[in-house]
């Protein structure tokens, strides 16, 4: 099964654009999944338990990277790559 999640991730310090682009460069670091970004998010697409893994292990590393750190995010299990 594909799954489409989409990403949004609040550092709460001054310096947050670096944490987030550390996160992103990291979940493009992985073969199989597509990363696609924009102003507003990240989108990631790719099959489940991939996905899954990956964002398991980055965001546990983001947090422990950085004092307080908001994720919100959005999963449909549909591929929704452009």
């Amino acid at each position: 099964m594909k799954i489409s999640v989409e990403l949004s991730m609040y550092p709460l310090s001054e310096a947050y654009g670096t944490p987030i682009l550390k996160f992103v460069e990291k979940l493009k670091s992985y073969e199989g999944l597509t990363v696609n970004t924009n102003t507003m998010s990240t989108q990631v697409f790719g099959p489940y338990e991939l996905v899954m893994d990956v964002l398991k292990r980055e965001m546990k590393s983001a947090f422990e990277d950085e004092n307080a750190v908001v994720m919100v995010a959005k999963f449909v299990n549909l591929d929704l790559k452009p």
